[in-house]
């Protein structure tokens, strides 16, 4: 994953909270996570993008090892 760390407070948490429920269901759908961590963290539309690319980005990098 990559280890760059988003700006603001929500976006973080909504980071944080997004890895510990990988971890707890790791068969979960990153769209419903992305979503759902949008609507509890009111995360604006910007930040819903960035998560969506940030997770594309490490899924294509561990693909790629």
């Amino acid at each position: 994953m990559s280890n760059i760390m988003p700006e603001g407070d929500a976006l973080r948490r909504a980071v944080k909270w997004i890895a510990e429920s990988r971890k707890e269901n790791p068969d979960a759908s990153m769209v419903d996570l992305i979503n759902q961590a949008s609507a509890m963290f009111d995360l604006s539309p910007k930040d819903t993008d960035f998560l969506f690319n940030f997770y594309r980005d490490a899924s294509q990098d561990t693909e790629n090892q």
